[in-house]
């Protein structure tokens, strides 16, 4: 007999993330006597707790089809609420939905902490007797799930079109900078990926063969303000100009620091961010050339531009997603579906799984032998390792009066069974 299905998102949103989750609803029509009605938790899993249960068997299959290109997470929505261990009603709310709604199957998409629910709701079931197959499915613009040896998984769904947005971007920051040099000779931009450097280090992409006056500083290489002062001065002096890439989680201290519901620095939120902090250092100091240092602080554009999308990126998100419904179709509970990369000199991936409790809460950093020695710059061996993930074309993305054309579901919910509930994290 089949069971139903919830599926959620949560964590920031990537380019692909809606492209996971078409890869799970089309996998699970495959498999019609096993899996049963298919919903969506409304903005994660705190559409679970508060039975917001988008109906995502009922939608039209062309709506479907065009998540393929649609950014964001928007479509069924995310969150950042996190299931804390001492918020035991959270859990047995969980327990409840999965009951009134005969969900055997729960898939979570998401990143580390997502990663950490997916697992707590396996565990949940497994000590209850409650039959529920619970999986996860990666996603984190930062690639920071998993081992610094790349084993659990090789890369994150969502990190080759951050890297690939990157790439084509500092080649379009470069023309800005040679262009207006004269007057602003220093342009700081900053990237996201709070403290782990996979995003920042991916501007070498633009630049493999070092041409350009680039600079690129990760957290991890902890270069002290005053060195990287000294470094744009110097490449003032042989170039005339500079182009420094920094990532958002550079230290400058903690003023006007931010927490988010994780316990993560909000970079983006914080009334002081890195590449303002640089410019106004370099400018207090002096350049040895007129002008001044701008910043350019991208925001969330970077997640959700799916003009920049990896085409590589957009079928390996689909792939995982359709891994995770063949992990489930077996009955094994506890897993993640996983992306590794096969030995060899030509790039091919292969979709595995690996342990829950392996990966919860995990978070890789940049490996330090892909950080330049001069800490100003990345390896060849990180440019051998990224350059595959951004792919070599430009997604075909649907046009209707020059607009794209997004994937629009009908507000369509299951009808409550349950009383109304507040999550825990939400009580005053």
């Amino acid at each position: 007999m089949p069971r139903n299905v919830i599926v959620a998102q949560s964590g920031g949103p990537t380019p692909v993330i809606n492209n996971s989750l078409r890869g799970v609803l089309d996998a699970c029509r495959d498999y019609p006597d096993i899996f049963g009605t298919v919903y969506g938790g409304w903005h994660g899993i705190e559409g679970v707790l508060k039975e917001e249960l988008l109906d995502l068997s009922a939608q039209d299959r062309r709506e479907i089809a065009l998540l393929r290109t649609t950014p964001a997470a928007g479509s069924i929505g995310t969150c950042r609420y996190k299931l804390k261990a001492s918020q035991q009603e959270d859990f047995e709310r969980v327990v409840e939905i999965m009951k009134a709604h005969d969900a055997g199957y729960f898939f979570y998409i998401g990143g580390n902490d997502s990663m950490d629910t997916a697992n707590k709701v396996a565990q949940l079931a497994a000590q209850r007797g409650l039959d529920l197959v619970a999986i996860g499915v990666p996603k984190t613009i930062d690639n920071d799930v998993g081992d610094s040896a790349f084993q659990l998984i090789d890369h994150t769904p969502g990190y080759g079109s951050v890297a690939r947005y990157w790439a084509l971007n500092v080649q379009n920051l470069n023309e800005e900078n040679a262009g207006s040099s004269p007057a602003d000779p220093v342009l700081v931009v900053q990237a996201m990926g709070r403290r782990i450097g996979f995003i920042p280090a991916a501007a070498r992409l633009a630049d493999p063969r070092r041409e350009l006056p680039l600079l690129i500083v990760l957290a991890e290489a902890k270069l002290p303000l005053d060195d990287l002062a000294d470094a744009v001065n110097d490449l003032l002096k042989r170039e005339g100009r500079a182009l420094v890439i920094i990532s958002e989680g550079y230290d400058v201290g903690t003023l006007g620091e931010r927490k988010d519901a994780f316990g993560h620095t909000e970079f983006g939120a914080s009334t002081v961010m890195a590449g303002q902090a640089v410019i106004n250092a370099l400018n207090g100091r002096g350049l040895p050339v007129p002008g001044s240092a701008r910043a350019n602080i991208p925001g969330t554009d970077q997640r959700h531009n799916m003009l920049y999308a990896s085409v590589v990126d957009l079928e390996e998100a689909y792939e995982v997603g359709r891994k995770a419904v063949e992990i489930a179709a077996r009955g094994e509970s506890g897993f993640m579906a996983t992306i590794l990369r096969e030995p060899g000199p030509d790039y091919r991936v292969r979709y595995d799984k690996v342990p829950l409790d392996q990966v919860a809460n995990s978070e890789r950093t940049f490996p330090a032998a892909w950080i330049a020695p001069s800490r100003l710059d990345v390896t060849d061996d990180f440019l051998a390792y990224a350059r595959p993930l951004i792919g070599a074309e430009t997604p075909d993305v649907p046009l209707v009066d020059g607009l794209q054309r997004f994937a629009r579901l009908e507000m369509r919910f299951a009808e409550r069974r349950l009383p109304s509930y507040v999550p825990q994290t939400y009580r005053k």
